[in-house]
């Protein structure tokens, strides 16, 4: 699979890594076992970048993640976690004291003496503008507790405050096909500033996936169900803040302007990837096929083929834009 280097980190991923907030049970129970057979899948697919964040289960997506890797530690493999949400979402919570708390404790769940890259989790706004964050965030790399510190984000504005930063080594942005906003300004930002960028919800929380109709119904434990209008969290993070009905209706004159034999998550991610400024697409897996398939898209990418059949790229950003335009630019573009 091809690799691009995580921005400041210096370290080189593959395009295409594993999300696992799947693990932690917010998609649904997932067991160990079902678990680590996703990660053999995924890297044995070429997959070398896990994301992970301390409240996926509680811990749980960062003990089955720093299982595994005791278990394979000769496999070359980047693994991001994210903190911050442990706490009240207020300034005052995005301390020293905490962020100590908060990065011991990540530690031992990843089996870790030096977390490979921790991001702050979609904090407050505030959180992006205090001098003295980032200098606590500094001071966990200079003790070797991290060996390098990004941000997950809400909104662009927060991405481009984080990217102005002198050690903000990546930004974590929801970029999918319709989520389109990070294209404008975000992408050539970090670009210039040496900023990896870490495509989050890739294919919508499943919509770009290509299996759902406006009769799908998810569990009562999936955010699907309980956040779809922001009752838990920011309403962005379920179907990347889209109205259900409208974006299975565009997913499915996504999947009629592809060739026969290319998947709609496989062109999706292949999307993604091709994007100017994109370092990885993090999409979950709750199966091993899954796990294959997205890792597979990264062969749609500069000209590559999947099963005979090739991806004109150049058509399907058309289709991208055309469709966002259509459905999604009037009610989400200037939302986040």
């Amino acid at each position: 699979m091809q690799s691009r280097t995580l921005g400041r980190t210096g370290r080189t991923v593959s395009v295409v890594g594993l999300g696992t907030w799947q693990f932690g049970g917010d998609w649904g129970p997932v067991s160990e076992q079902d678990a680590n057979a996703v990660m053999d899948a995924a890297v044995e697919a070429g997959t070398t970048l896990f994301d992970t964040a301390d409240v996926y289960g509680d811990g749980r997506s960062e003990q089955l993640i720093g299982a595994w890797r005791q278990a394979n530690p000769d496999v070359p493999l980047t693994v991001t976690t994210k903190m911050g949400r442990r706490a009240d979402q207020v300034l005052s919570n995005y301390v020293a004291a905490n962020f100590r708390e908060w990065v011991d404790r990540s530690r031992r769940n990843l089996q870790q003496d030096t977390l490979d890259l921790v991001q702050l989790h979609c904090p407050p706004t505030p959180v992006f503008e205090d001098d003295a964050v980032y200098d606590a965030l500094d001071a966990l790399v200079a003790d070797g507790s991290v060996a390098a510190y990004g941000v997950s984000v809400e909104t662009a504005d927060q991405a481009l405050t984080a990217i102005a930063r002198p050690h903000v080594a990546s930004v974590q942005v929801i970029l999918n096909a319709f989520r389109l906003k990070p294209l404008d300004r975000v992408l050539p930002a970090a670009r210039e500033a040496g900023v990896g960028i870490l495509a989050r919800v890739p294919l919508a929380s499943g919509l770009l996936s290509g299996k759902y109709t406006t009769d799908t119904t998810f569990s009562e434990g999936d955010h699907r169900n309980y956040n779809r209008h922001g009752e838990a969290f920011d309403q962005g993070e379920t179907f990347s803040g889209v109205d259900f009905e409208d974006g299975v209706q565009a997913a499915q004159a996504f999947a009629a302007a592809l060739p026969e034999g290319v998947s709609v998550p496989q062109a999706a991610l292949a999307w993604i990837v091709a994007q100017d400024g994109v370092t990885a697409a993090i999409p979950g897996a709750r199966n091993p096929e899954q796990a294959r398939s997205n890792a597979a898209a990264a062969d749609l990418v500069d000209g590559g083929a999947l099963d005979g059949s090739p991806l004109d790229l150049g058509a399907l950003d058309a289709t991208v834009h055309e469709l966002y335009d259509r459905w999604f630019r009037a009610t989400v573009h200037d939302k986040w």
